[in-house]
């Protein structure tokens, strides 16, 4: 029967997961330190297996997982998971876009909101014993138009929030029919021509390298570019090169081409040109991957992980 699954925990999550899925007879055990070589040697006997981002789920470990049934990763994508071999083995895979959107797209307001009105660097400033209003005057997020490339969950209730903001929000995505009360729908063509800001909302999947010098140069006029997507979907020399250019006024980013490996390590092995510029610009607003990262996302993730492992088995009681 399903809620005698055996299911393994292999990051820290919110406790309603297990607390759930222990209430409806799952057998649920952790484990969020053993390394990746010894879980796979007794990953064999569990049925489910529950992630956020503590290692890739690649062909090897889903082969040794002989009699594994279901992947649920806790976050927005599926990318630390080797999608195709997983359902070439019949392997469900479930993901939880729904439950950070809302911190996502509210990060955004406000990333953007101090970057077109200074509000970072004027903080600094102040401290510093200055008091310069004209050179931090800014610019208003009313009136502009704002386009949101990739329209799922998150681009969704991002335009939502921009609603009351009085701005146009136009859309783009790979699937028709997107539009709605808050985004129109439109090709990349007049995104170009009319875009003041672009927020990217893609899957790591469909995006890598999408925005480079080539995509920045078609844009008509200069804008503010928002990351708080993937990092791997936009290209950092060009982004750099754009913004000594004046063609991209501001960014915000929260993600980085750099997190495939330790962060941290790129100021103990030297610094490139690229990124020192980044944590030096005054038009650059910098985040650790935290736009998802609140304490009510974290509860909806886990309700909404635990809700698709029971809709997958009927909810077992």
């Amino acid at each position: 029967m399903a809620s005698r699954m055996k299911v393994l925990q292999l990051d820290e999550n919110h406790p309603y997961i297990l607390c759930k899925l222990r209430q409806k007879g799952f057998i649920c055990d952790e484990d969020h330190t053993t390394p990746k070589e010894a879980i796979e040697t007794i990953i064999a006997p569990y049925e489910g297996i529950i992630l956020r981002s503590r290692f890739t789920i690649d062909r090897e470990f889903i082969y040794r997982a002989q009699n594994l049934r279901f992947i649920a990763r806790v976050g927005s994508g599926l990318e630390n998971i080797d999608v195709d071999y997983a359902r070439e083995r019949g392997v469900s895979l479930l993901h939880a876009p729904e439950g950070n959107r809302d911190a996502v797209a509210e990060h955004v307001i406000g990333a953007l909101l101090c970057l077109m009105n200074h509000i970072c660097r004027a903080d600094k400033e102040v401290r510093q014993g200055k008091w310069i209003r004209e050179g931090n005057r800014g610019v208003e997020l009313m009136g502009k138009t704002v386009g949101i490339i990739g329209y799922g969950h998150t681009g969704r209730a991002l335009a939502r929030r921009l609603s009351s903001f009085e701005t146009q929000v136009f859309c783009y995505d790979i699937l028709a029919g997107m539009s709605d009360d808050y985004a129109q729908q439109v090709d990349l063509k007049i995104l170009f021509e009319t875009a003041d800001i672009v927020s990217l909302h893609v899957p790591y999947s469909t995006a890598r390298g999408m925005v480079d010098a080539r995509f920045i140069d078609c844009f008509r006029k200069p804008f503010y570019l928002i990351n708080a997507s993937r990092g791997d979907c936009l290209v950092t020399d060009d982004l750099v090169a754009a913004l000594k250019s004046g063609k991209i006024l501001g960014t915000c980013l929260d993600v980085l081409e750099y997190e495939k490996t330790s962060f941290e390590t790129l100021f103990h092995n030297g610094l490139s040109e690229t990124f020192q510029y980044l944590i030096q610009s005054d038009r650059v607003i910098l985040t650790p991957h935290i736009a998802g990262w609140t304490y009510e996302s974290k509860y909806r993730l886990a309700q909404y992980i635990v809700e698709k492992i029971f809709a997958l088995y009927q909810n077992p009681s």
